[in-house]
């Protein structure tokens, strides 16, 4: 009995199944049938041909250069500096006009410093000492400005140091020194190409008198390259007078969502702008320092040491371009009536496992043909007869 199983089991292998089709006079699996059509069919046209252009050839690996050019002037009156006139030869940095530029908005100046002994700052710990001891000759101060010299200044409680002297003012000014710069303009040219397409396009529109008159604004002017400053934060969702006191990193990205089925004249950017650094502490903000040297009559050397703060702006662009090829329409139509297969699988699985008759529907939707019989004796005409059971209704079901 074994053997024979067994036998079965391995000859099994060698049987053929072929599709039969039964048609299920159910109501509520016909209704589900359906729905997933609709579902599958919505799903193709709607997201995968419509929304996301799957008919399309797309390219993502933008290529891009990018322009830049500020313009404003403004005028400072402080009380170490007296009046001064600041254009975008002071203000910029660096001055190349690349896509990473730097505004100055703030500053602490220390004018006429010279290499001497002075006392470090009191805001530096590695300085404090109390006796001399605490102050290991040519030893330089951690996060200081100078050499220790061995000897600790009573007065201030810190080391005496080799230094530039006098030392730098240990904070900013509380109102941004250079908050005009909000009015300050900058000229952003960006141009892209699609290499896959041989497809090229710029954001300047109008090279003309338009760009000599014209700021963006998403309503009235979407197409001129001219920003305010003080309008890129505000859509940042900051404030520019609140940061041009420490400074920060604002994100500019254009973005290039091109659709090459349509005009030329259709592919324009959009652009964005966000915050970069984190400004939810008190170490936000961007600064360095640079330092002007000069000679006295005497041949002495002076410098004047320089701490900016100011906002650096990111120009970031990305984007893609589609375009009609068969391939990927081919490919998502297939997927489709893939999905549409997937449909008919699961309502199998709901009518032949799930339904209170699913052992009728079984019984008719599976059959074995164990056995040919042949027309005659065996040597006729070679024609083969099936035989086959006449199959009865499946009662409709509500």
């Amino acid at each position: 009995m074994a053997e024979g199983t067994w036998k079965s089991r391995c000859l099994s292998v060698f049987d053929y199944k072929t599709e039969k089709y039964v048609i299920a006079q159910n109501k509520k699996v016909g209704v589900l049938f359906r729905c997933i059509q609709l579902a599958v069919l919505g799903y193709i046209i709607g997201w995968v041909f419509i929304i996301k252009k799957g008919y399309q050839y797309t390219e993502d690996s933008i290529q891009s250069s990018v322009m830049t050019k500020l313009k404003g002037v403004t005028l400072t009156n402080t009380s170490a500096n007296g009046p001064r006139l600041w254009d975008a030869v002071d203000y910029v940095f660096p001055p190349q006009g690349g896509s990473v530029f730097f505004v100055i908005t703030n500053l602490i100046q220390t004018p006429d410093q010279k290499l001497g002994h002075c006392p470090e700052s009191s805001k530096v710990p590695d300085a404090r000492c109390r006796t001399d001891d605490d102050c290991n000759p040519q030893e330089a101060v951690v996060a200081g400005n100078g050499i220790k010299t061995g000897h600790c200044i009573h007065e201030t409680g810190t080391c005496e140091i080799y230094a530039w002297c006098p030392i730098e003012k240990p904070s900013p000014p509380i109102h941004p020194i250079l908050g005009q710069a909000e009015n300050f303009t900058v000229y952003i040219k960006n141009s892209v190409k699609f290499s896959k397409f041989s497809f090229s396009r710029s954001n300047v529109k109008d090279t003309g008198v338009y760009l000599k008159n014209c700021t963006y604004d998403e309503i009235n002017h979407p197409y001129c390259p001219v920003f305010r400053l003080g309008d890129i934060v505000s859509r940042a969702g900051h404030d520019f007078q609140e940061m041009a006191i420490k400074g920060g990193v604002i994100g500019f990205l254009i973005e290039w969502n091109c659709d090459l089925d349509r005009s030329y004249s259709k592919c324009i950017p959009k652009y964005s702008f966000t915050r970069l650094d984190d400004n939810s502490n008190n170490t936000s903000g961007y600064n360095f320092r640079f330092a002007k040297y000069y000679k006295n009559i005497s041949g002495e050397e002076y410098r004047t040491l320089t701490k900016v703060f100011g906002i650096r702006f990111d120009v970031m662009v990305n984007g893609k371009a589609g375009k009609f090829n068969i391939i990927p329409t081919v490919i998502n139509i297939g997927s489709g009536l893939a999905l549409l297969g997937a449909g008919v699988f699961f309502c199998d699985l709901v009518l032949l496992y799930m339904m209170k008759k699913s052992t009728v529907y079984r019984a008719r939707k599976f059959e074995s043909v164990r056995k040919v019989k042949k027309n005659g004796t065996g040597k006729g005409d070679g024609k083969q007869i099936i035989e086959t059971q006449k199959l009865t209704d499946v009662p409709a079901e509500t």
